[in-house]
């Protein structure tokens, strides 16, 4: 271990009290981007982070104006243009605190109970935010980057970060790296440091089925108008066969094959079936039996229904037959499905099995494309040694079953791809009351962070 990174963790721990004082201050600011109430606050925290830019010596630190939320940026390329460049993401904006009534402490007074900090924002991902700042500051205090340094802290990923894509695509050129460190994955567990190196993409439709031009009395109608509300739910049955397999036509036509290397690494994973039947708490699992339940949630496409409305839903009873039927409904995708391709599969799907007894229509709501990163890339080595070397094992690598929209964004519009890690675990309540950030996990992280900067090659 060379003396520069001895000096910078031995910085880290001899100020982990000021650090943790540091990301205190930064929970107390209630940046909940959905809330206009909270305009002010959300616009006090990027000026925080900016602050906090400035204070390590970044340039060019700007707070960017976007069609909602501002985005911070700073830089540091001091190591010249052979030397590799690190674009770091977060987000400083939060969740809403309700129901406010059951959190333990108050949600913006961060309060530290044994070895977890209490806090709206402390695991999503406040605390993420000040490990990557932390681990900066103990290398450039005690020594020099070795790397170029660019940060990208907006403020609208709690609401689907909906302006940061046009904000990539016209900054691509100042945003441009070798490759992006991303905190917002999480960890499987304490003792499972994890990286993530995939997402799946997303297709959500809503499907409305409709039947008579209004509510028709049950008695007088039922068994010669053919219920929307049954229509769709025979349309919807139709989707998965007796496997659990999708049958919109064409849906796996060009959906890419894991390897026998990645299914071992999946393997790996300590989410057993045991793991899924305790955290859903549902009597057995389902799904393609080829496949792990893992495997499921990660490595193949779904359909899932999310929603569904007809009829009448109130107290009591009321016999109607419904005028009309809907379903909100959302497909996880894998390499290579494409979100429009899907659409037009359920397009298909309606023409050739709805009946002639209802009109239909299928709105196109929301599409995200999947992500992808080279398990052998520079990026992904220097983090997962990085890793290692602080929890003294084999880092677990996994693909996300759920998708970020700033993965695919980067890739798509500025050619940078992602390495998603971070130290927040399942457990800490994020979007829920009594969120939590288990410090011993986050200290951890800080010094994973710093070797991850001395490993770059």
């Amino acid at each position: 271990m060379t003396n520069a990174r001895q000096a910078a963790l031995a910085y880290a721990h001899q100020n982990r009290e000021r650090f943790l004082s540091e990301l205190k201050e930064f929970l107390a600011i209630p940046s909940i981007s959905t809330s206009p109430e909270h305009k002010d606050d959300v616009q006090r925290a990027a000026e925080w982070v900016a602050d906090q830019l400035r204070s390590l010596g970044m340039e060019e630190v700007k707070i960017m104006p976007t069609g909602g939320h501002p985005v911070v940026y700073g830089e540091q390329l001091k190591a010249g243009k052979d030397a590799p460049t690190v674009l770091i993401y977060g987000h400083y904006d939060i969740q809403p605190v309700d129901p406010i009534e059951l959190w333990t402490s108050d949600p913006f007074k961060a309060e530290v109970r044994g070895d977890n900090l209490f806090a709206r924002g402390s695991s999503d991902m406040k605390g993420q935010v000040i490990a990557s700042l932390k681990a900066v500051e103990a290398i450039v205090r005690t020594g020099n980057l070795s790397v170029n340094i660019k940060w990208l802290i907006e403020g609208e990923e709690e609401i689907g970060s909906r302006n940061l894509g046009e904000f990539i695509k016209k900054h691509a050129k100042m945003l441009k790296a070798d490759f992006c460190i991303n905190p917002d994955a999480g960890m499987i567990s304490a003792d499972a440091p994890t990286i993530t190196y995939g997402l799946r993409g997303l297709a959500y439709f809503e499907i409305r089925v409709y039947g008579p031009d209004r509510d028709l009395h049950s008695g007088l109608f039922g068994g010669t108008v053919h219920n929307p509300a049954q229509a769709l739910a025979e349309l919807i049955a139709g989707m998965h066969d007796k496997k659990g397999r999708i049958t919109l036509p064409g849906f796996y036509d060009t959906v890419r094959k894991a390897s026998k290397a990645e299914r071992a690494d999946i393997a790996r994973l300590p989410t057993t079936p045991k793991h899924f039947l305790k955290q859903t708490g549902v009597p057995a699992l389902w799904g393609e039996p080829d496949y792990s339940p893992e495997e499921r949630v990660s490595i193949r496409p779904t359909l899932e229904v999310n929603g569904l409305l007809s009829g009448f839903t109130g107290e009591g009873s009321k016999t109607v037959l419904p005028a009309w039927a809907m379903a909100k409904i959302s497909c996880r995708l894998v390499p290579d499905q494409d979100p429009d391709q899907i659409y037009k599969s359920m397009v298909k799907y309606m023409k050739q099995n709805a009946p002639r007894t209802v009109k239909w229509e299928v709105k196109n709501l929301h599409g995200a494309g999947v992500a992808i990163t080279e398990k052998d890339s520079a990026g992904v080595r220097a983090m997962a040694k990085g890793l290692e070397q602080v929890w003294g094992k084999r880092p677990f690598f996994k693909r996300e079953g759920g998708s970020i929209g700033v993965v695919v964004q980067l890739q798509k519009y500025a050619g940078v791809e992602s390495v998603l890690t971070g130290f927040g675990l399942p457990e800490d309540n994020a979007h829920s009351p009594d969120e939590k950030l288990h410090l011993p996990t986050w200290q951890k992280g800080i010094d994973a962070f710093i070797n991850m900067f001395y490993n770059i090659e």
